[in-house]
């Protein structure tokens, strides 16, 4: 790919995901206007944590570009992972859903969903750049395998954010406890049984989600591929 179809297509995906930001933004806006109450305003703060992988995901795409420091690359990688986990979270924000009069409660749906999907679409899209990352160097077998691994992880990372109420930066912050309250839930995994049931579950759908992505993406380059043939 050459610097300008590479710079082309970071700008159509960027556009994009504004596009889709911007409309969750229109959705808890006009609730706010007709309600005065900022019930759903929070989750343009989860969306803004959610955009943070896609943006280290974006530097990781022009790697190739950049100076090839390890420690740098760790760095972001590192980064990546810390902050990944917040895609997904706000699938978890459907639990407060509820009726609020005088709002439609289909109305909070969409504006949830709206808010999740796109999260997950920042992340979703940062690890199809880790793999791209990843692909120059290993196997894709092997490379398939640390996104599946990537997913369940993220699904811990959600459960120690909603149920464990930890953050991204609490590495930096809390990093003792944070640790602790994650090695007593691999030490003792039988005490802790929502912690993995959740990761398992939702990990699971994660990858269910991810992977369909990545086969409708398979098959459209096959169709287009075959439609090349025709001609």
């Amino acid at each position: 790919m050459t610097n300008h179809s590479f710079l082309t297509l970071r700008f159509r995906t960027a556009l994009f995901l504004f596009g889709m930001s911007l409309f969750c933004f229109a959705l808890s806006a006009v609730r706010y206007y007709f309600t005065g109450t900022a019930t759903y305003l929070f989750l343009n703060w989860n969306l803004f944590l959610a955009f943070i992988p896609w943006c280290v995901g974006t530097i990781l795409a022009g790697w190739k570009n950049q100076p090839r420091g390890i420690f740098a690359l760790c760095l972001l990688l590192g980064t990546w992972l810390l902050f990944f986990p917040n895609s997904p979270y706000i699938l978890t924000d459907l639990f407060h859903l509820k009726a609020r009069n005088p709002v439609p409660l289909w109305y909070d749906l969409i504006v949830i969903l709206s808010y999740a999907w796109t999260g997950l679409a920042f992340g979703f899209i940062s690890l199809f750049e880790i793999e791209n990352l990843l692909l120059r160097k290993l196997h894709p077998f092997l490379v398939g395998t640390i996104s599946t691994v990537l997913l369940f992880l993220g699904s811990f990372g959600v459960y120690l954010g909603r149920y464990q109420r930890w953050n991204s930066w609490d590495i930096i912050s809390e990093p003792s406890p944070l640790l602790y309250d994650i090695g007593e839930r691999i030490a003792n995994p039988l005490s802790h049984q929502q912690t993995w049931g959740m990761t398992l579950l939702l990990g699971i759908l994660l990858n269910m989600i991810f992977w369909t992505m990545k086969f409708m993406k398979t098959g459209t380059n096959l169709t287009a591929n075959f439609n090349q043939l025709k001609k």
